[in-house]
């Protein structure tokens, strides 16, 4: 039971991976919820640097539908652990940089608690 909703909720993190990356290539100014204050989105200059973030984005959303087609649910579970360090490190980024604690917390290390409770779930 708890492998079966740690898999759903990994497929629901990959496909939000997916699809926020997805949505940076196709609108950069999208980037600016990230978090980091007085970011250049509007610049046509920085945008390429914001499609780079989308790709970078959907990648590794697209690689947790992999493991989930071809690997065990523990390789799933360990590629979450790591990948949880991500979102984390976001986090401090966009607090470093004197962005919103709410944006800081409430996204990116909520982000990454939910993959790392998840990526638990799935090696136990």
């Amino acid at each position: 039971m708890l492998t079966t909703l740690a898999t759903v909720v990994a497929g629901l993190l990959g496909a939000g991976l997916v699809l926020m990356g997805a949505n940076v290539l196709v609108r950069p100014r999208g980037a600016a919820g990230f978090g980091i204050p007085d970011a250049p989105v509007e610049d046509r200059g920085f945008q390429p640097w914001l499609r780079v973030k989308g790709l970078r984005e959907i990648a590794p959303g697209a690689f947790v539908f992999v493991l989930m087609a071809v690997a065990s649910s523990s390789v799933l579970g360990w590629y979450l652990l790591v990948f949880a360090l991500i979102p984390a490190g976001d986090a401090l980024v966009v607090l470093r940089s004197g962005g919103p604690r709410a944006t800081a917390y409430g996204v990116h290390a909520a982000t990454s608690a939910v993959m790392l409770l998840t990526g638990v779930g799935l090696l136990v």
